[in-house]
């Protein structure tokens, strides 16, 4: 059975994320507003929710037909192979949207998708159900989708402490590897917050797969081989001469930071330590990246202060960290500017938390 299966993507980073299915060795990849497509199987389906870092969540699309009115809906979804898919033993829920059709009622076209199931399958529909159908109308086109991977990807299953305006993980990642960061490099984050930047890094490095520790909305479904997505999730850290460091001015974040870091096994190539900006000091070795998510006035803090704190940054960075590169996420070009780093062109634009930021970058210091 082959299938279109759909990669949600943090807005703006859609290019991001087919970059990285394509490295994580993904064929006919095709980056689209939202996320990105290519055609597969179930095994293609674990194997990316379990594997690739940047993907929000993943959809496989089960179904596709015209229907103009809801009768015609109603027939058609009976016809869908519900059982190949759903197990009338998993509770299922289903979410429907329509644009530019003939039928125009959602809540209408999703009572009938939930009847079609419970009839012919006899699957019982339940508003908190592990399993969710997502239905799509558009221009009279129906597309049923199933999501499979339940809680939000960028759900790790290891975060318990969250600082201010976190960045998700998955928006992390896929930042990191915009600025080029391939896991074989250091890294220093000097505002790290909750360690999200470090503890991304730091599995990238040693190879652990972003979904080995957490359950999926797909162990639910008839297409599941348990034994084959045990597999899939077995990962083991492979040795490395590399450390991720996080620093941040609040005690809280610094503890928070690495009790996150313990939990995901990557406390022994991470170290966290409480320091503000100016203090902030080049590590031995080798040249890496230098990735920070400051605050921007749009969210914390009075921006005309932040102007200051920018300053300080580029200051410290032009001074101690030859060599290095930078990333820095912002949704004030001003800020930037502020650092007086020698960016390149930002990335596009990219929806976080209510507002839009962009990824400021530089060649080597």
């Amino acid at each position: 059975m082959s299938f279109e299966i759909f990669l949600v993507a943090p807005p703006g980073l859609e290019d991001v994320l087919a970059e990285e299915a394509r490295a994580a060795g993904v064929a006919g990849v095709a980056a689209g507003p939202g996320g990105v497509t290519f055609t597969g199987d179930w095994p293609e389906v674990w194997r990316a929710n379990i594997e690739l870092r940047g993907a929000t969540r993943v959809l496989a699309r089960i179904a596709e037909f015209r229907a103009f009115h809801l009768a015609q809906l109603d027939k058609r979804a009976r016809k869908v192979d519900w059982a190949a898919v759903l197990r009338p033993d998993v509770p299922v829920r289903v979410e429907a949207s329509t644009k530019r059709s003939k039928i125009y009622h959602a809540g209408a076209a999703a009572q009938r998708i939930e009847r079609a199931i419970r009839e012919e399958l006899g699957a019982e529909i339940r508003k908190d159900a592990p399993v969710q159908i997502k239905v799509r109308i558009d221009d009279n086109l129906v597309t049923i989708s199933v999501d499979t991977s339940g809680e939000s990807l960028h759900k790790r299953g290891h975060k318990r402490f969250t600082g201010k305006a976190p960045i998700r993980e998955t928006m992390a990642a896929l930042f990191l590897r915009q600025a080029g960061f391939t896991g074989d490099e250091p890294l220093v984050d000097p505002m790290c917050g909750s360690g999200t930047f470090v503890i991304e890094a730091a599995e990238m490095a040693l190879g652990l797969k972003p979904g080995r520790d957490r359950s999926f909305a797909f162990e639910q479904l008839a297409t599941c081989d348990a034994e084959a997505v045990a597999a899939l999730k077995a990962s083991s850290p492979r040795a490395i001469d590399l450390r991720f460091l996080g620093f941040d001015r609040d005690a809280g974040a610094i503890k928070g930071a690495g009790e996150n870091a313990m939990r995901a096994g990557v406390g022994d190539v991470t170290a966290f330590a409480r320091a503000p900006v100016s203090e902030l000091a080049r590590p031995d070795g080798r040249p890496g990246l230098v990735i920070v998510n400051p605050p921007y006035g749009g969210r914390i803090g009075d921006r005309k202060l932040l102007f200051a704190l920018y300053g300080t940054l580029g200051q410290v960075l032009r001074d101690r960290f030859s060599g290095w590169r930078v990333g820095l996420v912002t949704n004030d070009g001003g800020l930037a500017k502020a650092t007086g780093l020698p960016f390149l062109s930002p990335g596009p634009p990219v929806a976080h938390g209510g507002i839009r930021v962009k990824l400021y970058r530089t060649n080597a210091l």
